[in-house]
């Protein structure tokens, strides 16, 4: 991709160098000087020309690569942040993200659910991420839009179509507009923060849904589940379609002699700890298989609060990650030696911070086939964050997210209502 530019200067040397060179080489074999070329119409003497016209070839081909910007908060990381940087990487050769500083979300929307380090993780785990800048401005100021274009060589600052208003009501993308150096992606629907956050917070409402008293009745709904969890989980509209998993893929397989290493997990609320084990796990091989376990198997396993992200919204943000090969979409609980064969695994691991796999209510071992294979193997686990853990933080200060979440709804249901066309990104 070729940054658009003005300068038309030696644009017939640029596209004919071969008929430029030849007037000069026919000026010389009829022994006019190309001195007098030189001192009387401006061009150079001879023997200088042609390694000039060497280096302008040179340029051409050596086009400049444009460098896109794009930046947010990227709180409660889900597939939506991870398309909005997929669709702003495709209208560059590179992507750099700014993420915005905790200080300055605080200020502008209140306290971050996740802090600036697993923030960071998150967006630098992103395949499509080439560069982030960390402790970005909430809003973007002519001091530093014009760092973004002179020290980081920022061709194009992009955002979504959803409209971003500063604390005064202004647009914060305002200066980018006028200097004609921004362009906009669509947005992806059936997800959000808020989205997230609201259903976290739907099951405070009905306490009961995690209470011993309320066993009876979870083995009575389908797939384990009870009526506020249904209704939290109407909350996601994403609708999966086979060109949206393609356009997070990889396309592409293992090699024949390839090392595979295959871990699997429920991967709901995708966060810091996921991405770090599974750099780690991809370090173990040549490609890294994931399973994404099905909504009843996490369910059954962690309560029917769970999983907060249904199976496809799981998936493509595993998908997303930079370590991840391949996935897939509804694992099985139990490895059997089918499976290994047919994925031509290598090596299984599991991580030691977990909130699955655990052998209670006298389940058998699901990794006892690759152990006895000797092909499993238990693998530190960097951070330990969890999704539990991420949600207790919500749960924790629930007040201020119910009153965070009251405003954000009002804005995001005017956006639905108003919405047009998006699909074709």
């Amino acid at each position: 991709m070729e940054f658009e530019s003005n300068d038309s200067n030696w644009d017939g040397v640029y596209y004919y160098p071969q008929l430029f060179g030849g007037v000069m080489l026919t000026a010389a074999v009829l022994g006019l000087s190309t001195s007098y070329f030189g001192g009387t119409m401006g061009f150079p003497t001879l023997p200088y020309t042609l390694p000039y016209l060497n280096n302008l070839q040179k340029k051409k081909r050596e086009k400049r690569k444009v460098r896109v910007y794009m930046d947010g908060c990227f709180d409660l990381m889900h597939y939506g942040h991870a398309n909005a940087l997929r669709q702003a990487k495709a209208l560059g050769d590179e992507l750099v993200v700014g993420l915005v500083s905790d200080e300055e979300i605080v200020l502008n929307k209140g306290p971050p659910v996740l802090s600036m380090e697993e923030r960071l993780a998150l967006v630098s785990g992103l395949k499509w991420v080439d560069e982030v800048i960390a402790d970005a401005p909430y809003a973007i100021t002519e001091d530093f839009m014009n760092r973004l274009f002179n020290e980081h060589k920022i061709d194009y600052i992009i955002h979504g179509d959803d409209p971003c208003l500063l604390p005064d009501g202004s647009d914060a993308y305002a200066l980018a507009k006028k200097v004609g150096r921004y362009k906009q992606i669509k947005r992806t629907e059936g997800v959000s923060s808020t989205d997230i956050v609201g259903r976290i917070l739907a099951f405070i409402e009905d306490k009961n849904a995690c209470d011993g008293s309320q066993e009876s009745s979870r083995n009575d709904e389908p797939n384990g589940m009870n009526k506020s969890v249904e209704k939290s989980k109407h909350a996601s509209n994403f609708l999966p379609t086979s060109r949206r998993i393609v356009q997070f893929s990889n396309a592409k397989g293992p090699g024949p002699n390839a090392r595979v290493v295959y871990i699997d997990g429920a991967f709901d609320l995708f966060h810091a700890g996921h991405v770090e084990i599974l750099k780690s796990a991809r370090q173990l091989g040549d490609f890294l298989l994931v399973g994404i376990y099905t909504d009843q198997i996490v369910s059954e396993q962690r309560g029917p609060h769970f999983p907060l992200m249904h199976l496809h919204e799981r998936s493509l943000s595993v998908l997303a990650c930079r370590y991840v090969d391949e996935v897939i979409i509804g694992a099985p609980w139990e490895i059997t030696k089918d499976m290994i064969t047919t994925f031509n695994i290598s090596l299984v691991v599991h991580g030691t911070v977990c909130e699955s796999k655990s052998s209670v209510n006298g389940q058998a071992d699901p990794y006892s086939v690759p152990k006895n294979m000797g092909i499993f193997r238990m693998l530190e686990s960097p951070k330990d964050i969890t999704t539990t853990s991420v949600a207790q933080r919500i749960i924790a200060n629930h007040e201020i997210y119910e009153k965070r979440n009251a405003k954000k709804e009002a804005s995001e249901k005017k956006f639905y209502e108003e919405r047009k066309y998006i699909s074709g990104d």
